[in-house]
Order: C-alpha cells, then structure tokens, then sequence
C-alpha cells in the first residue's frame, strides 16, 4: 500500500509523492515541513543541503523545490532509495542527488560543507547524537550552517558541539524539532 507526501511550496507545490507503507518510514507531516519550511525561507535559496536520513524524500524534496541549488538524499534502504529515485525522476531536475549508504558511513566519509542539514532519523536508534558530531568535526558545514533535527519527543535534546545554538524549537504530536544555527 503506498500513501502520499504533498510538496507545500515551490516549483512543485502541491504535486503529490508516492511514499511506500515501509516500517520505520514516517515523513515529516505538513504542519512540521511547513514550519520549518517557514523557518528556512530566507537562507534556502540557492543552498546546499544534505537530507542525511532521506526516507521517502519530502524534506529534501520540498528544499529543492522551494530553491535550493542542490540538495544530497542519502539513504541506507535500497528499496526505498530505489523509490527515491523514481519520484526523482518525475521531477526532471538536477538539484537532487540521491546516496544509497548509512549516514555514519557517509559521514566519515570525505566530507563537503553544506549550508542546510535535515536530520530526522528512525527513531529508537540513538543517531543523532553521532551525527551531530561527526558533522562538525569532519567539515560537513559552512560557518553559518543550519541544521533541522527532528526527534522523539520523550527524549532529551541531544549533546549538541559547543558551536551549534537552538533558535527554534516545536513540539507536535510524537516529535520534537529543532532549528540550530552554527555559529563559529
């Protein structure tokens, strides 16, 4: 059974992705991306942004549509990256970038600073936290980069690197988001 994520703005506003029913796969609601969407109106445009736990690809999606120069989907999941792939090649565009690899593998990979991280991984697994870190030791951000976390809201706020500063924070429903700014 297969459900569906609506872009909220952009180029591709209102054009609706196929998201397949995979357990563990839980995109970001509207009223979340909207917000966040919102919160990023400004630094968007013409960015570079890595959507480090893609899943069914609305969050990087919806950067893309809405202005961002190029945007990096990883994904651990070949099924789903596969389904990546296919809703990506319905938008005929070459801002988005799809990976197939786990996120802690990419990350001590070789590393390109970006402008926006999106960091809404599976829940009940503990990666934000090594994500947080190896993203500022191992040169994946700009100075002035943003990040997007999205948790499960019983939890504590991951040990953010001393450079990172929460701006925004939302609770809806199960999750907790937050808005950091990198600030060296």
């Amino acid at each position: 059974m297969k459900g569906k994520v609506r872009i909220i703005g952009g180029q591709w506003r209102g054009r609706k992705l196929q998201v397949s029913d995979k357990q563990g796969l839980r995109p970001t609601s509207d009223r979340v991306r909207e917000t966040l969407f919102n919160w990023l109106a400004m630094p968007l445009p013409g960015s570079r942004c890595l959507d480090l736990f893609a899943g069914s690809g609305a969050l990087g999606i919806e950067a893309a549509s809405r202005g961002a120069k190029q945007v990096f989907l990883v994904e651990k999941k070949r099924d789903i990256v596969q389904d990546l792939r296919q809703q990506v090649a319905t938008l005929a565009t070459d801002n988005l970038e799809i990976i197939c690899a786990d996120a802690l593998t990419f990350l001590k990979g070789t590393a390109s600073a970006f402008d926006i991280v999106f960091l809404d991984p599976p829940f009940g697994r503990d990666l934000l936290n090594p994500c947080c870190t190896l993203l500022e030791e191992r040169g994946w951000l700009n100075p002035q980069a943003l990040l997007y976390l999205e948790m499960e809201r019983r939890l504590e706020m991951p040990n953010l690197p001393a450079t990172w500063q929460v701006i925004r924070r939302q609770t809806a429903g199960q999750v907790t988001v937050f808005l950091v700014a990198r600030q060296t």
